[in-house]
């Protein structure tokens, strides 16, 4: 896991943190204790809360690529119809655009990678062969 991902893990576990805390630490300093029959029924609800929520928040859910768009494309597979050399025609499921591969050139039927694009046209790389 990246610390990316525990940092994200952390906050969405503060609340059980700061309420057990307080329910452990805080009101026993106090004098009050409370049941184990209240605390833990609560520290498990919010640890459900937390496992429901967190496929969104650890999984990327809120952080979804773009499904439209020269965006979406990235990290796909293209054909290539035209050769390039180094700019010409590449087909992407049904639709023909034009690309420009970045690693040399490509021949017509050769697979490539789409790495970005710049305005309408992709940006493109042969695999390492």
């Amino acid at each position: 896991m990246t610390l990316k991902g525990v940092l994200k893990l952390l906050l969405l576990s503060a609340d059980e943190i700061a309420v057990a805390v307080f329910i452990f630490v805080v009101l026993p300093g106090f004098g009050v204790d409370v049941p184990l029959k209240v605390s833990v029924p609560l520290l498990v609800l919010l640890l459900l809360k937390d496992i429901l929520i967190a496929p969104y928040v650890l999984g990327g859910g809120l952080e979804k690529r773009p499904l439209t768009g020269p965006e979406a494309l990235i990290g796909m597979e293209a054909v290539v119809v035209e050769d390039l050399s180094p700019e010409g025609i590449v087909k992407v499921g049904n639709e023909l655009w034009r690309g420009v591969c970045l690693n040399g050139r490509a021949k017509r039927g050769e697979k490539v990678r789409i790495v970005g694009f710049r305005g309408n046209l992709l940006l493109l790389e042969r695999p390492e062969s």
